[in-house]
């Protein structure tokens, strides 16, 4: 009777212990979760907060369900490239995308450019000054490198007051939002031109076909 008391004990101390172990693993496991989740939590709301700018060039609607931030730089030859797909999106789908743009001049010489196009803005001509230099890139932008004073002539049919443009490229004004550019661009590990997000989506790699994928997925979602 004592050695089957004694047993008794054994297994009641075995199965306390167990079910005290499996608490604490129950336990933990949902504090890791409720951490993790908060710290994705965390980085999406970061994440959102670097790509929203009211400063940012924008087209189309306010309340398209579909908003597309690029970063771009004026003297890639890729963003040039990309320019006609975006714009054809934007065309096949007025109301429901919008798009932002941001700069960041990682090529040699094209932060003066970069002044151009935000100087543009107060003249209500961004998008033909944009259109203009990425026509002309190939003129200006040598070998990766900007030559500032190739890139005037490309503006002679856009219709600015280039006087008033020399003057506001430095503009206090014009340097906080390349500032701000470049600081959320780091904050989201743009590394590269271009860069798009997709409703707060990176692509998953770099290409056209994986950028149309990317944003034709969020119309499925955001109007199904």
């Amino acid at each position: 009777q004592v050695r089957q008391a004694s047993r008794m004990n054994r297994t009641k101390i075995f199965i306390a212990t167990g079910t005290a172990l499996l608490l604490v693993f129950v336990v933990g496991t949902l504090l890791y979760k409720n951490e993790k989740s908060q710290s994705q939590q965390q980085a999406v709301t970061k994440d959102r907060a670097a790509l929203a700018s009211d400063n940012s060039p924008t087209l189309g609607k306010a309340d398209a369900k579909v908003h597309i931030v690029e970063f771009l730089d004026p003297a890639c030859e890729a963003c040039a490239t990309f320019s006609p797909d975006v714009k054809k999106l934007l065309a096949e789908y007025p109301d429901r995308i919008r798009l932002s743009v941001r700069h960041v001049p990682f090529h040699r010489g094209s932060d003066y450019v970069v002044r151009i196009l935000e100087a543009a803005r107060s003249q209500g001509k961004y998008w033909q000054t944009l259109e203009a230099i990425f026509a002309s890139q190939d003129r200006w932008a040598v070998q990766h490198a900007v030559q500032a004073d190739l890139v005037w002539p490309s503006l002679d049919g856009v219709g600015l007051d280039l006087e008033r443009l020399r003057h506001d490229m430095d503009a206090p004004e014009v340097s906080r939002r390349m500032e701000q550019d470049l600081g959320d661009a780091r904050a989201l590990g743009v590394t590269q031109t271009p860069e798009f997000f997709v409703n707060g989506r990176p692509m998953p790699s770099f290409g056209l076909e994986e950028f149309q994928s990317l944003v034709k997925e969020e119309l499925r979602r955001a109007y199904p």
